[in-house]
């Protein structure tokens, strides 16, 4: 079972800058999916960012593209979210999650859906202040 540990969120001013880590256990890191979400308190929990397996193909939501760019170091079992140019409409829990392994292939739509992440951190709080 894999255990996802997320960090680095906190209280910064609007325009400021994050950058949240995600650390996995396991074995087969590598091989699948990675996501972020975040969920701000009333709402659904919504796709952030999620990256392949090889790191090259990413897809964001339309209210973060060109602002925050989403990475990993399969070498050390490690999803990044860097955050810039943050904005209040930004304040969540932000949450590291698993998705599909690589031998079901890449979608975007699949990669989008919530419902196909089976793994998920604690969660941890950004909050940007106006």
């Amino acid at each position: 079972q894999v255990q996802l540990v997320e960090s680095g969120g906190g209280l910064v001013q609007t325009g400021g800058s994050l950058r949240l880590s995600c650390a996995a256990s396991g074995r087969t890191f590598s091989t699948y999916i990675w996501g972020w979400f975040r969920q701000a308190p009333g709402t659904e929990r919504e796709l952030v960012a999620a990256v392949s397996w090889t790191g090259h193909t990413t897809v964001y939501a339309d209210s973060v593209k060109g602002r925050f760019t989403i990475s990993r170091d399969n070498a050390k079992n490690m999803v990044y979210l860097q955050m810039n140019s943050l904005k209040p409409e930004d304040t969540a829990v932000y949450y590291c999650a698993r998705g599909r392994s690589a031998g079901s292939g890449w979608d975007t739509a699949t990669a989008r859906n919530k419902n196909e992440y089976d793994s998920w951190g604690q969660g941890t709080q950004v909050t940007v202040s106006s």
